[in-house]
């Protein structure tokens, strides 16, 4: 008897504290931050996978992949840019998903965009891995839409600075290489939308370039493979 009075007290008070968290419309209910884990890291890199920021595993645990994307994620609807998922991101995250900038070139690409992204993608980055593949995809598509650049793929690929052009495989000749199919699924994914590199516009390999003019005037975003990338 007295057992069963001892549990029921238990439940009661577990009941009353777990009611006493507070959650939002959104499902918010703590702010999360770098080494987090748990299945409501999972439900957020699943929010962001959806919207194309995240673009890894899904884990549950709130790792530098995480962060970036949650800062891409911030960058792009501009509210508080720290890389934490707390109440004004979550609430803008699940509260709007569909204002997100991530998701606005899945249906205005041709096959001559796919074509021509799989190319410099192939060239570029053929033997890197999957993710490093869709980096490339992402860096030019950044540049495509930047007022710095060429408004267009292939206008990128084949912008020239002075008599150099800005992509190596454009002066050797292996932009004209057949893309794999794995090349191609990565520029599909890269214009619906994945950024595992958010904002970059610049990327080079340390072993085959300094890539000086680069790390001293741009800020660096990530490492994936062979390749480094900066914004």
């Amino acid at each position: 008897m007295v057992k069963r009075k001892v549990s029921f007290i238990f439940l009661l008070v577990l009941i009353l504290v777990v009611g006493a968290i507070p959650v939002s419309a959104s499902g918010f209910t703590r702010t999360l931050k770098y080494a987090d884990k748990g299945e409501d890291v999972a439900r957020l890199q699943k929010a962001l996978y959806e919207l194309g920021y995240y673009n890894f595993h899904i884990d549950g645990i709130y790792g530098k992949i995480t962060e970036r994307a949650v800062i891409n994620f911030q960058i792009d609807q501009g509210i508080r840019i720290d890389g934490i998922a707390g109440p004004e991101t979550h609430g803008t995250l699940f509260g709007n998903p569909t204002a997100s900038t991530a998701t606005t070139m899945s249906s205005n690409y041709t096959a001559d965009d796919v074509f021509w992204l799989a190319r410099i993608i192939e060239a570029e980055a053929g033997g890197e891995p999957y993710q490093g593949k869709v980096a490339v995809g992402n860096v030019v598509l950044n540049r495509v839409n930047s007022k710095e650049f060429p408004n267009t793929i292939y206008g990128v690929i084949f912008e020239y600075y002075g008599n150099i052009p800005q992509f190596s495989p454009v002066a050797d000749g292996t932009i004209y290489n057949t893309p794999s199919q794995e090349s191609i699924n990565a520029a599909k994914d890269a214009l619906n939308g994945a950024r595992p590199v958010g904002n970059a516009t610049y990327f080079f390999n340390p072993s085959k370039a300094a890539g000086a003019w680069i790390v001293q005037n741009k800020s660096y975003v990530a490492s994936i493979g062979g390749h480094v990338f900066y914004q």
